[in-house]
């Protein structure tokens, strides 16, 4: 294989696929492998971009519904120029080898609930063009191999379950005494037990849940919503900013929380037990499936009185001292190698038999 290709809707600080993107690079950079790099997108400030070859689409001249599918048409070509002999695709288009699964707009609309529209059909008919062409479909957790194979029809023998990976580096224990430091940092208080809830979109990421498991409780606990600012605060519920540095967050709390409808896989959550610290998930999170017992405790989804006793057992755990966050509980909390190094040469194993298959 002479030349590999990365697709991603913009080479930048982001969430999703293109914060993902943006760890291939450094990845790849590291085994010296430098890619052709085609987005809508470049932030040419950030070191990343020197590591690629840049490969600009433009699509800002047309609507918004439509500029997935002309990002794809124009990608076939583009891709073709550049010389590139394996494209992985880290967003929907139907040109490359590799399609990088962390997402389905199919599972997505059957969790929410919504009615499809023209720009839903849209976008679903690009993911099976894409899911189609493709000769490796890689798929960002168990959850994902399960929609692939039940509403797109995905041979099974073209599905690749790969964990995606977390910096190590910078999500990990501290020591107690930097520990105290944070919580002081961000007004949490010693007697409290603080519940992190990191999020930009609080209706998906179940906060009104969270919110009624915690109504008329006696439990010590507070939340603390770290990114969009919630439509309300209260006693039980705080804002703590947009956080740059989410890991000091994760050292300062006691638990994560999430009460996600969907969550193809919630990287926050290998993040928070890598820092240290457990998390209280619904077991519909697709991390869950890759977070050791000791670091979880998992309630059903959407249920309010399960959660309810989740939190209960959470908080008596915290306070006999078997759950608390701490270094000891990072220790086997992950069931995979996290590594950027790990993932990147497995997708690399995975191009050169695309590439020598031909």
């Amino acid at each position: 294989m002479k030349k590999l290709g990365l697709s991603s809707n913009a080479l930048q600080h982001s969430g999703g696929l293109e914060r993902y993107a943006m760890d291939l690079v450094r990845g790849l950079a590291a085994l010296g492998v430098e890619p052709a790099f085609f987005a809508r997108r470049f932030d040419a400030s950030l070191p990343e971009c020197k590591l690629v070859e840049p490969h600009r689409i433009n699509v800002s001249f047309l609507p918004g519904k439509l500029r997935d599918r002309w990002f794809s048409w124009r990608l076939r070509a583009a891709r073709h120029a550049a010389h590139v002999d394996v494209l992985i695709g880290c967003n929907r288009v139907d040109s490359s080898e590799m399609a990088i699964c962390g997402g389905t707009h199919l599972g997505f609309l059957r969790a929410t609930g919504r009615a499809h529209k023209r720009s839903d059909r849209w976008q679903i008919a690009l993911e099976r063009r894409q899911y189609e062409c493709s000769k490796v479909v890689v798929a960002h957790s168990q959850l994902m191999h399960d929609e692939l194979r039940e509403l797109y029809g995905v041979d099974e023998a073209k599905i690749r379950v790969l964990y995606p990976p977390v910096d190590g580096a910078r999500f990990a224990p501290t020591d107690a005494a930097t520990r105290s430091t944070l919580r002081h940092k961000y007004g949490f208080a010693d007697d409290e037990i603080v519940l992190l809830f990191p999020s930009s979109s609080h209706e998906r990421k179940g906060l009104p849940l969270i919110e009624a498991a915690l109504r008329d409780t006696s439990l010590p606990v507070v939340v603390a919503v770290a990114g969009r600012p919630p439509a309300r605060t209260s006693e039980r519920l705080r804002y703590i900013g947009y956080v740059k540095e989410l890991a000091e967050c994760y050292q300062a709390a006691d638990f994560t929380i999430l009460a996600s409808t969907y969550e193809p896989f919630g990287l926050v959550g290998i993040e928070s037990v890598m820092c240290g610290t457990p998390v209280i998930f619904p077991s519909s999170i697709g991390c869950c499936d890759a977070i050791a017992p000791h670091a979880k405790f998992v309630f059903a989804p959407n249920d309010l009185a399960d959660l309810r006793a989740t939190l209960e057992r959470a908080v008596r755990a915290h306070r006999d001292g078997t759950r608390r966050a701490s270094p000891e509980l990072a220790r086997d909390a992950v069931l995979y190698d996290a590594s950027v190094t790990a993932h990147v040469s497995a997708l690399l194993t995975l191009a050169r038999q695309i590439d020598a298959a031909r």
